[in-house]
This record gives C-alpha cells, sequence and structure tokens, in this order.
C-alpha cells in the first residue's frame, strides 16, 4: 500500500471514530437531560399584600318577650308580655343605639340594635345582655339572652312541640335588606318552610308550623339576602300552672367536639328524670359519640358513655341520676353534631328550666355582659395541657377577679350583676355565664369577638 493512500485510510478512520463517539455522547446527553429541568421564561405576576379594614360591631337583640294564645278570637296573635332590661358597655365607649320595627307585635319597644364604630383598624368590643322576668297566669320564669352579630346560617337545638309548651322562632333582620329565611326541621317529621323577614325588622312564628308533631325538633337556619338573629322563646306550662321561660341562643354550626360548661343539676321530689336531659343530632351522617361528665373544679370523670347517633334523627338521653351540682359535658364524635343540655329546677309551680349550649373556644379579649337578675357565675373550662388564668375586670371600675383554670379541668367565679365585664385570658378556654335562684335559671355561652380582619394577596 502506497504512503498517500495509507494516509487516507487513517484519516477516514479517525473520522469514523470521532462521529461514533460524538453521536455516543449526543445519545447520553438526551437520556440524562430528559429528567432534568429545562430552562423556562416565567413572568411573576404583580401582587401585595392588602389587610382589609375591619366593619363597624353590630350586635343584634331580641326586644320584647312575646305572648301567644292570650286573644281567644285569634290565637295566634302574638302580644309583648314584658320588655327586657339591657345591660351593654363598649370597651372604649358606649355603643350607638338604635330601635328596629317589629309590625307583627302591636305595642312593641322595638329590637336593639347596638353598633360600635370601627376605630382605625380595630374593631371595637361591645357587651351587652338583656334579661327579662315574668310573673303572671301564663308566664313565669327568668329569661336572658346575649345580643349577637346576625348570621346566614344557625341552629336552634332545643325546640319541642310537645302538649304545655309553646316555643316561637324568632327573626330579627337588621340589615338594609329583606332576608329569605329558609328554615329546615329535623325530627321523626320532617318539616320545612321560609319566610320573608323585611329589611330592619323582626318576625316571629310558631315551632309547631314547621314542626308539628315532630319528635325532639331541632331547626337549621339560612338566610339569604341578609342576615339575621335567630333565637328560639320557650315557655311551659303544667295544667293551668306556667312553669318557667327561657330564650334559646343559636349554635352557628355542628362541631365534633362540643364542650357544655356550667351544667346544674337539681333534686326533686318528684320524677328526676327530665331534671337534665342531653340532647345530639348528626345532621349528615351516621355517628358514634362519647360523652363525658366532669364536675366543675375537678377533672376526674363523674360518668360516661357511648352513644350511637342515625343521621337526621334527634336523640335524647337523660343525665338526671348525677348527684346534685354543677357540671361540664364533653362530647367527642367522629361526625360534626349538636348537642344542648336542658336542666329545670323543679317540677312545678315556681319553676324554672333553661337550655345550657355549647360554648365555643376562645383567646382573645372580649367583653361580657352580666344582665339584672339573680346571683351570676362565670364557669370556665380549660382543655389544653397548660394551666389558664382568666381575669373579669369591670368596664365600669372595680377590682379585677382573676382565676387559674388548671389543664384538663373547670373553675367558676361568682360575678356581679348589671355589670360588663372586660375578660382576657392566657390560653384557649371556653366559658358560660349561669344565674340561679329558686324559679329564675338561665345559662348561656360567652362567644368569642369577631376576629381580627386576615391579610389576603391582591392581584391587579
Amino acid at each position: 500500500m502506497s504512503t498517500t493512500r495509507a494516509f487516507r485510510v487513517a484519516a477516514t478512520s479517525a473520522r469514523v471514530l470521532t462521529g461514533a463517539v460524538v453521536a455516543a455522547a449526543c445519545v447520553v446527553g438526551v437520556v440524562v437531560a430528559i429528567p432534568s429541568p429545562w430552562p423556562t421564561v416565567t413572568h411573576d405576576a404583580a401582587q401585595a399584600e392588602v389587610t382589609p379594614l375591619p366593619g363597624d360591631t353590630v350586635l343584634v337583640c331580641n326586644g320584647d318577650f312575646r305572648a301567644i294564645g292570650r286573644n281567644t278570637a285569634d290565637s295566634l296573635q302574638m302580644v309583648p308580655a314584658a320588655s327586657p332590661q339591657l345591660t351593654v358597655d363598649g370597651a372604649s365607649e358606649p355603643p350607638q343605639s338604635s330601635l328596629l320595627s317589629v309590625d307583627d307585635l302591636a305595642g312593641s319597644g322595638g329590637v336593639p340594635v347596638l353598633i360600635g364604630q370601627v376605630e382605625g383598624r380595630t374593631a371595637p368590643l361591645i357587651g351587652a345582655t338583656e334579661s327579662v322576668s315574668l310573673a303572671e297566669a301564663d308566664l313565669s320564669g327568668f329569661a336572658a339572652a346575649p345580643c349577637r352579630p346576625a348570621s346566614t346560617e344557625s341552629w336552634l337545638v332545643g325546640g319541642t312541640v310537645e302538649t304545655g309548651s309553646e316555643d316561637l322562632i324568632v327573626l330579627t333582620n337588621p340589615g338594609a335588606v329583606p332576608s329569605t329565611v329558609s328554615l329546615v326541621a329535623y325530627g321523626s317529621v320532617r318539616g320545612s318552610t321560609s319566610v320573608i323577614v323585611p329589611a330592619e325588622s323582626q318576625v316571629a312564628l310558631p315551632l309547631t308550623s314547621l314542626a308539628s308533631g315532630s319528635d325532639l325538633p331541632v331547626v337549621h337556619v339560612t338566610a339569604t339576602g341578609s342576615p339575621v338573629r335567630a333565637v328560639l322563646q320557650s315557655s311551659q306550662t303544667q295544667t293551668l300552672d306556667p312553669v318557667g321561660v327561657d330564650l334559646q341562643d343559636a349554635v352557628a354550626a355542628p362541631q365534633q367536639h362540643p364542650v357544655i360548661p356550667g351544667v346544674q343539676v337539681f333534686e326533686s321530689d318528684g320524677d328526676n328524670s327530665r331534671m337534665a336531659v342531653l340532647r345530639l343530632l348528626s345532621p349528615e351522617r351516621d355517628s358514634q359519640a362519647t360523652v363525658t361528665v366532669r364536675a366543675v373544679g375537678g377533672s376526674a370523670v363523674v360518668r360516661d358513655f357511648t352513644v350511637e347517633l342515625t343521621a337526621e334523627q334527634p336523640l335524647e338521653m337523660s343525665l338526671s341520676d348525677l348527684p346534685p351540682g354543677r357540671y361540664t359535658v364533653g362530647v367527642d364524635a367522629d361526625e360534626p353534631v349538636l348537642t344542648g343540655v336542658r336542666v329545670q329546677d323543679g317540677a312545678g309551680p315556681q319553676s324554672d328550666f333553661t337550655w345550657v349550649m355549647p360554648a365555643p373556644e376562645f383567646d382573645d379579649d372580649l367583653l361580657v355582659a352580666v344582665p339584672a337578675g339573680p346571683a351570676a357565675s362565670v364557669v370556665v373550662v380549660n382543655d389544653e395541657e397548660s394551666d389558664a388564668t382568666v381575669q373579669l375586670e369591670p368596664v365600669g371600675g372595680g377590682e379585677p377577679v382573676e382565676i387559674t383554670v388548671p389543664a384538663g379541668s373547670s373553675a367558676s367565679v361568682d360575678v356581679e350583676t348589671e355589670t360588663v365585664y372586660s375578660l382576657t385570658t392566657s390560653g384557649p378556654v371556653h366559658a358560660e355565664v349561669a344565674m340561679t335562684a329558686p324559679g329564675a335559671l338561665v345559662a348561656w355561652p360567652v362567644w368569642p369577638a369577631a376576629g381580627a380582619q386576615q391579610s389576603i394577596t391582591v392581584y391587579p
């Protein structure tokens, strides 16, 4: 082979080998690059964090206690039976007030609406509660309820249509537009209806118009157009004797772990089975609920039991076998449930009853109004793993009261009537106000103040 030809063969071999190496490298590079991130071109949208200004604090009261059936010519006519006493104050100054009209209640003094104007970026704290005492031929007892914001959804747990009971669903619309309110009754007989509540007014309807023939009715209230304040007014008569009145606050929604502080059990010479009764409802699905009862001031379990709940079917059970005293009732369910405890202090004339509802957990400062009436106390429950210190200080001046609530326990402190207290706590707690005297019995949850406005992201 000549030198020139040998050179060409060598050169060609070198090119072939180099091409093979380059091709192999390309294949390896593609294989390696497949799972690797590829370069992209992105543009971050313009955005800004904005904290909305809070609105005015608006609390809606209940107004006159209604009597029904006094006019024999019109058994459904309602008239004012008594006007409540209002205890109210604000953290910085007293709130403004106005009266809503009550067209279906001739002679009514109107329904108070309390407005605390926003200060800078802070929603003002307001505390307000109404109370009313009745001693008439058809109504007797003591009732009280806090003034609260209107809501688009709420539940009335403690209704009854049994003989001798007169339950009224009271709906108040503080808004500037009418509200269409849908009412659905859960129970042995399902019932539903709707009612228009005009702007800035109050209407009421008998529970029997919605849940006639239903055992243990629980009412779901939903409002469109404008939020409403829903309250269940109850009165009871045995034979011809009135045996109590009540104003039951609405529950915002079902819960898996409701806590009911301050359930007082009384002893009676007659049938004790109805002295304390627990009601439960799982509105959506079948559920299993464990009920735990502890004495106020202690952490030991006094009684516990498990209940099987069928969806949409309310269930009641007696707690009257508990020794007389005050208790905290806790429920742990695998589905959200509604609950409440009805207690009464006697079985005949000069007795009274009330529904004790679950108290939400809170850890922010708030105001608690204790109205005119019998001796009052605040029951505090601490479900956390560390002790909590709670201080109650009169807004109008006076000596503060401080209590330490041990972890997993509860405590009670006496408070003055016709006084608004500023409540501060070092940790999350539940609280209930209770007022008790012979023939006068009420209890209601302490509700947290309107929450601070959270920041939101705005994309122009």
